[in-house]
């Protein structure tokens, strides 16, 4: 089916302007005047961007289906506004050869609501003992990752950037040095952690194998990518190396640009991996974001049962969701306050994932792809997880108050998401 987007506002080189939207078998074309077989679609002033990427994604299946589906994963990013994701490998089997990958493209295939691009993994299991088939997997994966643990021996690391420079894949790094993790650690290393008597993970443990890996980076001359950085002082170790040239690159979540441990609850929803630290380094993620060194915004949506994050702070498994709430999130305490320009966080969003990673999109040109979301920045409601696509349910987002909601997305010219609050506005 063809169709017209009229009455947005689209965002074009990094700029909003006027403009019609036609799209006709998946691809942006000229826009001409509405025929029979097209149906016009009235935006009403909304906006128009390039779909949103997730680059960070845990999508559970194979293996993990209890926890959520390809589907109902890829169903959620389509109602955040996300027409891409790229998925992480802690599967069963772990995506380590070409043939346990096959498992997780099988069902991409079949299954999908929008793109996913999967990463291999960079050790056999994930167990940091021998490399992946990481030649194999490379023509099907956004890169490689052992998300969930950090490749502790350094030799292991040189090796694989090295497979990867050859193989023009970056590396795509969690970030955490085991030898400085106190065992049971439940928060961050600080204030939060000390007032309630619980066990903290401290900074050093994120930044030191940052620094580590950009050193393999300056020997090697690997793509690399900081997964989730919630310190200040990887963003400072970032910022250096970009400014030496190197290719570096990383990530942030809404929840460490938004909250800090002053915030925390003793509930399984606010229990993840790295920690949400303090104010302090909150605030250098935010200036990171401002200054271009924080390059992509990504949810790290790892959604797990109501049982495993019903154990609070000290108990609960790590990880929160995020694909349904975060732009709202985003725009409605960084934005609209004027502490983040809405195009930093829409470039953090839609344009640098697709640059960092190759993918197709970005832009709303004649002949790019028609994925597209569409922002209703007058929309004011309240966050409600249990209305949520994903199988999880744990956000530290639950029951705040947001100004704004996706609308409409669209992926390869089809309509995946649709708020039914705007069902007599269209079709």
């Amino acid at each position: 089916m063809s169709l017209l987007l009229t009455g947005g506002a689209v965002f074009a080189d990094g700029a909003f302007r006027n403009m019609d939207i036609a799209i006709d078998q998946g691809r942006i074309v000229s826009v001409s005047l509405p025929r029979e077989d097209v149906s016009v679609i009235e935006l009403h002033d909304r906006l128009i961007v390039p779909g949103f990427v997730d680059v960070h994604v845990h999508l559970r299946e194979p293996g993990f289906s209890y926890k959520e589906t390809v589907f109902s994963g890829t169903a959620a990013a389509a109602a955040g506004g996300y027409t891409a994701v790229c998925a992480m490998p802690n599967l069963k089997p772990v995506p380590d050869s070409l043939d346990h990958l096959q498992a997780q493209l099988d069902l991409i295939r079949k299954n999908a609501n929008v793109h996913v691009y999967p990463y291999g993994a960079i050790t056999c299991g994930e167990q940091g003992q021998a490399l992946s088939d990481m030649a194999a997997m490379a023509p099907y994966v956004a890169g490689f990752s052992d998300d969930g643990k950090g490749v502790q021996s350094d030799s292991m690391m040189r090796a694989a950037m090295e497979l990867a420079k050859s193989l023009d894949k970056p590396i795509v790094a969690h970030c955490e040095d085991e030898r400085l993790l106190p065992k049971g650690w439940a928060v961050h290393d600080g204030a939060f952690a000390k007032a309630h008597g619980l066990v903290g993970n401290p900074s050093e443990s994120e930044w030191r194998q940052v620094e580590r890996d950009i050193t393999l980076v300056r020997e090697t001359g690997c793509r690399y990518h900081v997964c989730h950085i919630s310190t200040k002082e990887s963003v400072a170790l970032i910022r250096a190396a970009k400014a030496e040239g190197l290719p570096v690159t990383c990530e942030t979540g809404p929840h460490y640009l938004v909250l800090t441990d002053e915030d925390l609850l003793d509930e399984g929803r606010f229990r993840m991996n790295p920690p949400i630290r303090s104010a302090a380094d909150r605030d250098a993620l935010v200036e990171g974001l401002l200054d271009g060194t924080i390059d992509c915004i990504a949810t790290d949506h790892a959604p797990h049962s109501a049982q495993e994050k019903a154990g609070g702070l000290s108990s609960s498994l790590n990880g929160i969701v995020g694909l349904e709430c975060a732009f709202p999130i985003l725009y409605t305490q960084l934005v609209e306050p004027g502490i983040v320009p809405l195009s930093t966080v829409l470039n953090a969003l839609c344009v640098n994932p697709r640059n960092i990673f190759g993918l197709p999109g970005g832009t709303i040109t004649d002949g790019a792809p028609a994925d597209l979301t569409v922002i209703d920045l007058n929309r004011p409601h309240v966050i409600d997880s249990g209305s949520f696509r994903s199988l999880g349910r744990a956000t530290p987002f639950d029951g705040w108050g947001v100004s704004c909601a996706v609308a409409m997305t669209i992926c390869g010219g089809k309509i995946v998401y649709h708020d039914l609050n705007t069902q007599e506005d269209a079709l």
